[in-house]
């Protein structure tokens, strides 16, 4: 019997109109999200989020290395895209949208807490080097199948999802409840490739709800 789980990646201020490291149409996930939860919440599914969570110091920012955002360079021996301060801890841009059902989220993962490494991915550091507490939620929940949506495409939706996948979970994407960064036009393009050739599954919203029990 699959134990399913929706899982809202950064579905924050910050990364929606008027954020510090705005999506283009960002906004609108929260509509998919909403109807995703509905879905789930009638099936008796769990739904759970992540929220980027970054110290004010965060040692992704480019502000702490005086550099131009989007500056490619290293941070503690990976490779890392200096950004924006964003999503610093107890902020406004911080918040998951007003507009997203958030009484209905069973539990919040925070990512990105420590200074020295960035966190794409719900579930890992980039360098594997820490886990959040979400792996140990869903296996606790005996949760074993993941719908996935969020913000970004090409950061940290593709790296959950690649992350999940390794973990053993069986990953479905909702494409249109996903936006990107795209830093290079095609990025979410290629990321979406990237997570089906790795093994997830892509829906559409209407395909999901068309074809799943």
């Amino acid at each position: 019997m699959n134990q399913r789980a929706l899982l809202l990646v950064d579905l924050q201020n910050d990364f929606c109109a008027g954020g510090a490291l705005a999506v283009a149409e960002g906004d609108s996930t929260i509509d998919v999200a909403n109807a995703l939860i509905a879905w789930c919440k009638a099936r008796g599914d769990a739904v759970v989020a992540s929220q980027d969570w970054h110290p004010a110091n965060h040692g992704s920012f480019a502000s702490q290395h005086q550099v131009e955002p989007f500056t490619q360079g290293e941070l503690n021996g990976l490779a890392q895209t200096f950004w924006p301060d964003h999503c610093v801890q107890h902020t406004e841009g911080a918040e998951l949208h007003p507009l997203l059902h958030q009484k209905a989220i069973d539990a919040v993962f925070h990512k990105g807490e420590n200074a020295g490494i960035d966190s794409y991915s719900a579930f890992f550091d980039n360098g594997h080097r820490q886990k959040t507490a979400l792996d140990d939620w869903l296996r606790h929940h005996e949760i074993n199948e993941l719908i996935v949506m969020g913000l970004a495409t090409d950061y940290c939706v593709k790296f959950t999802v690649l992350d999940a996948l390794q973990l053993g979970y069986t990953v479905n994407v909702i494409t249109d409840g996903c936006r990107g960064v795209n830093i290079q036009t095609q990025d979410s393009t290629h990321a979406f490739m990237e997570m089906s050739v790795a093994g997830a599954t892509l829906f559409t919203l209407a395909d999901w709800q068309e074809t799943q029990a």
